[in-house]
């Protein structure tokens, strides 16, 4: 069964990245995305974020975990911040254009340049609190209460905030300000499906961190 889960795992993300490689289903995609961009953003990040985590389970024990995990609900919160990266992408996009073309940041007509201040700045504002919002679904989930009051005092003092600095925080620096450099250098129907695909690296390290967390919790007792 294990086997059979890591064959389907590959089967649905080559699947994915065989869409945009021929032309034809590329295009469509790209309709798609500009006709529907809400509904892609969600179904996007709900199935590749999902595929991260899972990913991230599997490298921490050796095998996958489907169950008992609350994966529909996971799912929902990848979904949901789907949502929230199809206004974000052009937020800071739009945002950093307009102050560059006012003059306060170097790199107009600079490609490159003006790409990593849209990835620097949205990771500098963004990113970090955007991944502790995830971590407190995340406790949410694990504790069956993502749809009743949520208990936002405690699971904040109870989060490892060292891990989340070292392992999620470090991430921004060395991993997510240059790889969204490159996608703020796609063209804009593509940054979603980007960001998605990324999303599976930042389910990993958003479930290794929790695993750490766990782990030095289990040493400490």
């Amino acid at each position: 069964m294990d086997k059979l889960i890591t064959v389907l795992w590959l089967a649905v993300l080559l699947s994915i990245l065989t869409i945009l490689v021929i032309p034809v289903t590329r295009n469509s995609f790209v309709e798609i995305t500009v006709n529907y961009p809400y509904i892609l953003g969600f179904i996007k990040f709900s199935i590749l974020g999902i595929m991260g985590e899972l990913l991230s389970f599997k490298i921490a024990t050796g095998k996958w975990k489907l169950t008992g995990i609350g994966i529909f609900y996971r799912m929902l919160v990848w979904g949901f911040l789907g949502l929230v990266f199809t206004v974000v992408f052009p937020l800071f996009s739009y945002g950093v254009d307009g102050v560059i073309n006012s003059g306060l940041l170097a790199g107009e007509g600079n490609r490159l340049l003006t790409a990593f201040w849209k990835s620097f700045i949205m990771n500098i504002i963004f990113a970090f609190p955007f991944m502790s919002f995830h971590r407190i679904t995340d406790t949410l989930i694990d504790r069956k209460q993502l749809f009743s009051k949520w208990p936002l005092i405690e699971i904040y003092q109870n989060i490892d905030w060292e891990n989340m600095f070292k392992i999620v925080g470090f991430a921004i620096l060395w991993f997510w300000i240059p790889a969204h450099t490159i996608t703020f250098m796609l063209p804009p129907e593509f940054r979603v499906i980007t960001a998605a695909l990324l999303a599976i690296v930042l389910g990993f390290i958003l479930g290794f961190a929790k695993r750490m967390s766990v782990k030095q919790e289990k040493v400490s007792a």
